[in-house]
């Protein structure tokens, strides 16, 4: 399919440029009245004909793309608790979109074809229409303001996280391409950092400031976990560019900007564990390990070594164009019980014990 519509692409802007030199020999030329380049009434009719058939090839190609590729009936796979909000604002605007398409691309082509040039005959238009122009301007109005009102309540629930009590305060260090996580450790108070106080002879990646009581219970590690249930609140810095902090199954990103600390929240809903066990992600597992089985075949073949079989795992993703190895920055998200986390965060490190002394 993929050959097909670059195929496809290519031949269009053959014919695109075909027609633009046309155009300019045609601009270059005196143009008489018996020039065979002038469009007589076959030449409209027949380009008339051709908007409807143009007008049925949008509509199949849209309906294709629907069916093929269209992610919108299993937009059931959010794991935090904005998600499904989110969600129902993505589809009410994919609907809006497609019905607005539908009807204008309509009106479009069938108008371009109802009012062909036609020797002798002269196309119904109105030099001003007060109620046309009220309708088309209230209508959309309307919409806008509805899709608008919709999506500020879905931003409010992601940014107006209040630290509460049992509200988990994680923030996520980015840099050139990797991902760390810092866990404010029992007091649930992150320590001050600032990128100048990076010392990498004394292990502090992060530049935390080491005199600040609230920094020696944190805790850095280079996989998030989170427990299920409890709302999270991200406190994002960048060391060197921006960077863009995004959890597709959360619904959620969120730019990490030099000098600045961003955030957002959200509660997770849904473990990993549960996820996989998903029919639409058994699916979509099985067919990611059809194709690896494949193209390990065609490796094993040429005396290379074979794919590993995927397993899904929630992901934090960089989503903005960040240097060359943008593509691999990324790090594994281990949704969890409560009684998980914590035997998870019993193993990991303080920060004071994880400094080389010199």
């Amino acid at each position: 399919m993929t050959a097909l519509l670059s195929i496809l692409v290519l031949v269009f802007i053959l014919v695109a440029i075909w027609q633009m030199v046309k155009i300019f020999d045609l601009a270059q030329s005196k143009v008489s009245a018996a020039d065979n380049q002038v469009a007589n009434d076959k030449d409209n009719k027949i380009n008339g004909y051709l908007m409807l058939g143009f007008l049925i090839f949008i509509y199949i190609i849209t309906i294709m793309c629907f069916v093929m590729y269209g992610d919108l009936p299993l937009m059931s796979n959010s794991a935090s608790e904005h998600g499904p909000g989110l969600d129902n604002l993505m589809i009410i605007s994919m609907i809006t979109i497609f019905i607005v398409q539908t009807i204008t691309q309509f009106l479009l082509h069938y108008f371009a074809f109802k009012y062909k040039g036609e020797k002798g005959k002269k196309a119904l238009f109105y030099a001003d229409n007060n109620m046309l122009e009220a309708i088309w301007t209230i209508i959309p109005v309307i919409v806008l303001a509805v899709l608008i009102i919709k999506g500020l309540f879905s931003w409010t629930a992601i940014m107006n996280v209040i630290e509460e009590e049992d509200t988990l305060v994680v923030e996520l260090y980015a840099q050139q391409f990797n991902w760390k996580a810092r866990y404010a450790g029992e007091d649930n108070t992150l320590g001050k950092a600032n990128v100048r106080l990076i010392d990498i002879n004394r292990a502090n990646i992060l530049g935390i400031d080491e005199a600040d009581p609230n920094a020696q219970d944190d805790i850095i590690t280079g996989e998030l976990h989170l427990p299920v249930g409890r709302p999270v609140l991200f406190k994002m810095r960048s060391q060197d560019v921006l960077h863009s902090a995004y959890m597709p199954h959360f619904r959620a990103q969120m730019n990490c900007v030099p000098g600045m600390i961003t955030q957002f929240g959200f509660t997770p809903t849904v473990t990993t564990a549960d996820m996989r066990e998903t029919p639409e992600m058994i699916d979509k597992v099985a067919n990611i390990n059809k194709i690896r089985v494949n193209k390990s075949k065609a490796l094993v073949a040429n005396g290379e070594e074979g794919l590993e079989r995927y397993e899904f795992d929630y992901l934090l993703l960089c989503n903005k164009i960040c240097g060359k190895s943008h593509y691999n920055m990324q790090m594994k998200i281990i949704v969890e019980t409560e009684e998980e986390y914590k035997a998870w965060l019993a193993t990991q490190k303080a920060f004071k014990d994880s400094l080389i002394n010199n």
